[in-house]
């Protein structure tokens, strides 16, 4: 069977979903990379203290987090490709996909942040920890917002235009590279 490809906008001045969700892209990056440097310096000048408080932090939730995010990346960037083929039926097992490994990423972040919250590290333990709650605490909440988006181009996956879906996808890359930012800063960097 002939699958018609739908007409994507291919001008190099009008990136995949709109100039809006790049800006969008930009000062959320930006503000992370901020959060981040200062989270950086500060522990240059109270290392000890910090490599002490960030030992308490779980890296196998936090490697498993990524691979939750990546693979959840990859799906929807798969999706949108069989989609721009008139394939819906591997975009929505791949969108789908994608929207499950999201949940799977926030029930263990969930998890991670109950076992800290009972272990008494919350915002005011340490200066490492009000880094850690602030960064992934925000970081979380983008993670929400960008399922909601993805919930929203599931419920419209038979008529969704190219470039709504790609906007949402844009979004759903940018809360992985923001983890991609945080989980070295945050677990691995001592």
């Amino acid at each position: 069977m002939h699958e018609n490809k739908i007409e994507t906008n291919e001008s190099l001045w009008y990136p995949p979903g709109g100039i809006l969700i790049w800006m969008i892209v930009l000062v959320e990056v930006l503000t992370f990379s901020l959060g981040i440097g200062s989270l950086l310096y500060d522990k240059s000048k109270d290392l000890t203290s910090f490599t002490f408080m960030q030992s308490h932090l779980n890296k196998t939730f936090a490697f498993w987090n990524t691979v939750f995010l990546l693979t959840s990346g990859f799906c929807i960037a798969t999706s949108v490709y069989y989609r721009t083929k008139n394939n819906i039926k591997f975009f929505t097992i791949l969108l789908s996909a994608s929207i499950l490994f999201g949940f799977a990423f926030l029930f263990l972040k969930f998890y991670e942040f109950r076992e800290k919250w009972a272990l008494g590290f919350g915002l005011e333990t340490s200066q490492f920890f009000s880094y850690y709650w602030l960064l992934t605490g925000f970081h979380y909440l983008h993670v929400v917002v960008g399922l909601i988006i993805l919930f929203i181009i599931y419920l419209s996956r038979k008529t969704i235009s190219v470039n709504n879906l790609e906007a949402g996808a844009v979004f759903w890359h940018m809360c992985d590279l923001i983890w991609l930012l945080l989980y070295p800063a945050l677990y691995l960097i001592q």
